[in-house]
């Protein structure tokens, strides 16, 4: 059974912009038995007509992990202006964020709301719900995977994130009316969910994807502290190490090993008969398998040959030059398998250049939700 509650949340008018430069750190239909407790939250604010709601979810999904995820996730959902008094079925937008950030972040740290309204009352968009469900961890937050080490992150969202609103919102139940999206590592998870999903998403946007592929630099030229890696007793040992942090993460979704505690995964490097750390080809093979995207594209193409919208876009000026490189090569090989795309290398380093009020949100993204979304029922 659900048990709801409710109570208030504001939508701010401050916006501040998230430090995004953390991304230069990089280079889951049916329902299941969950508990909900619901918060509401709203004020009146100059020009925001809309209802920003918090819902939080307890996921059965989550349950099987190795890393203490807090399996209460809490879920922002945008309900648009005159949604508790009309009839109407509305089509959503799921968003997926950026590492070493949240869903709350999202709503205090950008001005999504505000470009949102800006957007519905010119008449860019027509109304829709946004939801964004909480992905962080106690690492640098999810990489939108599915793994018996670091969470079954996937199947949370097509599992219990997407029937949970459908039961509980006046929303267009098809794959027609539903968009995914995303901003850096939650740009690749849009993707991602876009190339295993195309059944319950069929638009996708991703704003500055990171790990579309492997760029032109390689793995071993990456400033890991290896040795680190392999003698920490937890995660907190790795607090500050940066890259090697992240790529812990990597190795717990793409190496996981539930039996080599105290973290639970094989790494890139593993100590030879001498117990000298040395490359390991396999465990360096699945992991570029599993993270780069390009790596299985060739088996999504099917799929997202029947999406009604695939965009995304990058910033020219990232000083990590492998995620411009990787993009460009990624947009290539789609070209190559048939996909009809949007893809889009604007000037600019790509920190700066989405949350304004001319970005690549507003500009950009609303507006292909809104010529490929199903706003209406047949």
């Amino acid at each position: 059974m659900h048990h709801v509650k409710e109570k208030t949340a504001a939508v701010s008018g401050t916006w501040t912009r998230l430090n995004s430069c953390l991304v230069l750190m990089i280079a889951p239909l049916l329902l299941q038995t969950f508990w909900v407790m619901g918060q509401t939250k709203r004020n009146d604010v100059s020009n925001h007509h809309g209802v920003v709601l918090t819902k939080i979810i307890q996921s059965e999904v989550l349950k099987e992990n190795k890393v203490g995820l807090n399996v209460n996730r809490s879920v922002k959902i945008y309900l648009p202006q005159g949604y508790e008094t009309s009839k109407t079925a509305y089509p959503v937008l799921y968003w997926m964020h950026n590492f070493f950030t949240d869903s709350d972040k999202l709503f205090e740290g950008e001005p999504i709301v505000e470009l949102i309204e800006r957007a519905l009352s010119a008449g860019i968009i027509k109304d829709f719900i946004l939801v964004a469900a909480d992905y962080s961890t106690n690492t640098t937050g999810s990489i939108y995977e599915n793994s018996p080490v670091s969470g079954r992150w996937l199947d949370f969202t097509t599992k219990e994130l997407v029937p949970f609103i459908d039961s509980n919102f006046r929303t267009l139940k098809s794959r027609d009316s539903r968009a995914v999206a995303g901003d850096f590592i939650g740009g690749r998870g849009a993707l991602k969910l876009a190339m295993v999903h195309p059944e319950v998403f069929s638009v996708v946007y991703a704003l500055h994807p990171v790990a579309t592929g492997m760029g032109s630099s390689p793995w071993i030229s990456l400033d890991l502290d290896y040795k680190k890696m392999m003698e920490a007793k937890s995660v907190t040992d790795l607090n500050g190490t940066g890259r090697s942090l992240f790529f812990l993460v990597v190795c717990q979704a793409f190496l996981p090993n539930p039996s080599r505690p105290p973290l639970y995964c094989d790494f890139l490097y593993e100590p030879d008969k001498d117990g000298k750390l040395v490359i390991d080809g396999e465990h360096m093979a699945r992991a570029k398998m599993g993270f780069h995207l390009e790596e299985t594209i060739d088996e999504a193409a099917a799929g997202l040959r029947t999406m009604r919208g695939f965009a995304f876009d990058w910033g020219r000026f990232d000083p990590n030059q492998d995620h411009v490189i990787a993009n460009r090569v990624f947009s290539r090989r789609l070209e190559d398998l048939g996909v009809e795309h949007e893809a889009e290398e604007y000037r600019g380093d790509p920190f700066s250049r989405v949350w304004t009020d001319d970005g690549r949100f507003y500009t950009r993204l609303l507006p292909f939700v809104a010529k490929h979304l199903v706003f209406d029922k047949d």
